[in-house]
């Protein structure tokens, strides 16, 4: 039996939602949820109307995961223990390492260069 498909669609309201595709006719996928090496309450698994195969999952994030850093949470099969996903949640200051914040000050940079380098190509026409 090949391991379910995992699709991230949202996280509203402090809660994750995601769809599971399995084959259709397969039970439900039993799935765990982990942060911090530490199970995470509260997951739902429904089947989707209308699609067989599909299940939704919802994964509330718990208040106390919420903390300055990068929080991964990891969704895994119970059956075989093999990782179907994992999202993560950025809060806090940006820390200057962060890849994230690297890439907006390069874009900051560009944008002032470009608009340099278009005054200088006016002024020298």
């Amino acid at each position: 039996m090949a391991e379910p498909v995992l699709t991230e669609t949202r996280i509203r309201a402090g809660v994750w939602e995601g769809v599971l595709r399995a084959a259709p006719g397969d039970a439900a996928p039993e799935i765990e949820v982990r942060h911090l090496d530490r199970r995470v309450e509260g997951a739902t698994l429904a089947s989707v109307p209308d699609r067989p195969g599909h299940w939704a999952l919802r994964v509330p994030v718990p208040v106390q995961a919420l903390s300055d850093g990068v929080q991964t949470f990891v969704i895994r099969s119970t059956a075989s223990d093999a990782t179907l996903g994992h999202f993560t949640i950025v809060t806090g200051a940006a820390a200057t390492d962060d890849l994230r914040a690297e890439i907006d000050l390069l874009r900051a940079e560009l944008d002032m260069l470009k608009r340099a380098f278009r005054r200088h190509c006016l002024e020298t026409m």
